[in-house]
């Protein structure tokens, strides 16, 4: 995305995802390294459990980054399959 060290971010959740984008007085900061912080109380909010793998969608266009919890993100295929084979579940 671009975003320096210590660029404010504001996080959401929205959904079982978090949406990250920046803000100028954001409560949450990039790390010295360009690192993301994922905050505990946001996570949970989420059900991003410690150490869970997560997928990160960049919205380009509109400066966001949207992090998935993998768990999520297999149900949604999971679900795409069912509905690619007329509705019944695929063994």
């Amino acid at each position: 995305m671009g975003w320096q060290p210590g660029r404010g971010l504001d996080i959401q959740p929205h959904q079982r995802a978090l949406v990250i984008g920046t803000a100028q007085n954001g409560r949450y900061k990039v790390g010295s390294r360009g690192a993301l912080p994922l905050p505990a109380p946001v996570r949970r909010m989420c059900g991003i459990e410690p150490g869970e793998p997560v997928l990160l969608a960049a919205l380009i266009a509109q400066g966001l980054l949207v992090v998935h919890p993998v768990s999520t993100v297999a149900r949604l295929v999971a679900d795409l399959h069912i509905q690619m084979a007329g509705g019944r579940h695929v063994r």
